[in-house]
């Protein structure tokens, strides 16, 4: 696609303005020079002959700075560059030196032939041939710097923005994937607790069930706040986790026994993402009072230390158990939902002295 006029006006301008400044400073030296040697001349005529000399120059960078705006990796392949060099030696420059000795001609107010100006050529003074094709090389090498510049700058550039672009698409499709978990939790948490309420109704224990179902209404009203946000405190999901339980205590009665450990004041006020501890729980009371007639015995404990806040729930386990291995739905989630929140945070599980244990690590950097 061509450039618009007014760029290329602005490039050819900035161009000759760059180089008259450069002659300007120029025939200043010369002109303060010719002063001291008792020689002075005329600045204006100092600086016509300094600003026709380097018209090819003005034409050669702006034509460059042309050519790379419009072709910016044009100069970035070494063989191109090497050709573009050699071309500018076998024809820019014969074509400045001829234009140099006509411009002598006619500065010296003589009339102007391709005679005069192939002679005036012949007589060129070999220094001048040298730092003509030296101007040529600096202005040639600075382009080439310039355009490399350039193309690395907006090479960085489309870098960083399809980094971006994908940071952004990964973090959509991380929402995403929390949100789909955390959908995948709540029916499960409102199956389950619909379960303990059923259990009460077929045991014919309609005032129970009702308590029950006030209690559900409680549980799904925390729910349903915790899925507008991503974090929760310790406190809040302690209080949800005794709601719960407090349902849960309707169905199985004095059986159901919990210690909690650890939770002072600092804990509590720790955050997590919310829904947390419940599924824990819920565990924990699949494979404990599910499993055999006798009163239960879990245990949930708070362990605050160097750079991480450890939450274990254990509950025993017996090889004379019946075993309720569930769908393990519960579990997945959590240390799903952990490695979404933070690559350091974690969900372990195992079997320890006769106990489940299913501990979760928390950075600290969550919770300060």
């Amino acid at each position: 696609m061509s450039q618009p006029a007014h760029k290329i006006a602005r490039t050819i301008l900035a161009h000759v303005g760059f180089w008259t400044a450069l002659c300007i400073a120029g025939a200043l030296g010369v002109y303060t020079d010719r002063i001291g040697f008792g020689r002075p001349s005329p600045f204006t005529t100092i600086l016509l002959e300094w600003w026709v000399g380097h018209v090819p120059m003005m034409a050669l960078s702006s034509a460059l700075s042309l050519v790379l705006a419009r072709h910016p990796a044009l100069f970035t392949d070494r063989s191109t560059v090497i050709r573009t060099y050699a071309g500018m030696v076998l024809l820019f420059l014969p074509v400045e030196w001829y234009f140099l000795s006509c411009a002598d001609v006619l500065l010296r107010g003589e009339v102007l032939t391709l005679q005069s100006g192939w002679v005036e050529l012949t007589k060129m003074n070999k220094m001048t041939w040298f730092t003509e094709t030296a101007w040529m090389t600096g202005t040639f090498v600075t382009m080439v710097a310039i355009g490399n510049q350039r193309e690395a700058r907006a090479r960085s550039e489309a870098f960083a923005k399809a980094q971006a672009e994908n940071l952004n698409l990964h973090l959509a499709l991380e929402q995403q994937r929390m949100l789909a978990l955390r959908a995948q939790l709540e029916p499960h948490f409102i199956f389950n607790a619909l379960n303990a309420i059923s259990a009460l109704v077929r045991a014919g224990d309609k005032l129970d069930a009702l308590a029950g179902i006030g209690r559900l209404s409680d549980l799904l009203r925390y729910a349903l706040a915790a899925t507008q946000r991503e974090r929760a405190t310790i406190e809040e999901e302690l209080g949800f986790m005794r709601d719960y339980l407090a349902l849960q205590r309707l169905r199985y009665g004095e059986r159901l026994r919990i210690r909690i450990d650890g939770d002072d004041e600092q804990v509590r006020q720790g955050e997590c993402p919310p829904l947390l501890l419940q599924p824990l729980i819920e565990n924990a009371l699949r494979h404990d009072l599910d499993c055999h007639d006798g009163p239960g015995d879990i245990r949930l404990s708070f362990e605050r230390t160097a750079d991480e806040l450890l939450i274990r729930v254990m509950n025993p386990v017996s090889e004379w158990s019946s075993p309720n291995p569930g769908t393990g739905l519960g579990l997945s989630n959590t240390r799903a939902r952990l490695a979404l929140l933070d690559a350091r945070a974690s969900l372990r599980t195992g079997h320890r002295d006769g106990r489940f244990t299913a501990e979760i690590s928390l950075p600290l950097a969550l919770q300060d």
